[in-house]
């Protein structure tokens, strides 16, 4: 699709991201752009659903981490409302993990704020036409782990613990099973993850996306 394609209506974008420099931000450079027109911007997931309904924008640009609806809940709801919504994840989160979440909600791709802005310029109107786009280190992550076996949530729960500095007994405790279930799971998440110890596979388990440590 040619940018300078004057006879075709500008895509209509609407920006959904918590940061008011980050909206400001992708706003102006694809308003630069003679085949784009931001129409909104949202700073959370219910907002972004309210706007969605309200513009019926062509393509959403969405954040994945946002205060109460987070991104993932919003792109999910959005294509409840309408299965033709073409959205695009841009975020600072990368991982597999994160990026088969929010393509499982319905989104059309997945970016990472890192990437250059011609890249997210192109994301734009491949996705606006149909296609998918991914920056290189997703697109390479999930072509990694396309044929392992996701955790399961119990296992994510479990690692959340095991992140928190929490010791066998007591994620035993807090999740009322015994400290020989909780060792057998944690024999499988390794199996999983190809690591050998706990602190290989919370590291692993963050740089993928199952995790957020810092949460």
């Amino acid at each position: 699709m040619s940018p300078a394609d004057m006879d075709s209506p500008a895509i209509r974008v609407l920006v959904v991201d918590d940061h008011a420099i980050v909206r400001d931000g992708i706003s102006a450079l694809l308003n630069r752009q003679a085949d784009m027109q931001v129409v909104g911007e949202a700073t959370n997931g219910a907002e972004a659903i309210a706007m969605f309904r309200q513009l019926c924008p062509d393509v959403t640009l969405m954040d994945v981490q946002m205060p109460g609806v987070g991104g993932v809940e919003a792109i999910a709801e959005i294509r409840r409302i309408a299965a033709h919504a073409r959205i695009l994840v841009l975020t600072t989160y990368p991982g597999d993990a994160n990026a088969v979440r929010a393509l499982r909600a319905g989104a059309a791709g997945y970016l990472l704020k890192n990437g250059i802005r011609s890249e997210l310029v192109d994301a734009v109107r491949s996705v606006h036409v149909g296609r998918r786009a991914f920056s290189a280190d997703i697109a390479h992550a999930l072509a990694t782990h396309a044929l392992d076996e996701a955790l399961t949530q119990r296992e994510i729960e479990i690692l959340r613990l095991v992140a928190d500095g929490r010791a066998n007994k007591q994620i035993a405790d807090h999740l009322d099973l015994s400290v020989e279930t909780i060792k057998a799971q944690l024999k499988t998440i390794f199996s999983k993850l190809g690591v050998h110890d706990r602190t290989h596979a919370v590291t692993l388990a963050a740089r993928r996306g199952y995790i957020d440590p810092f949460a």
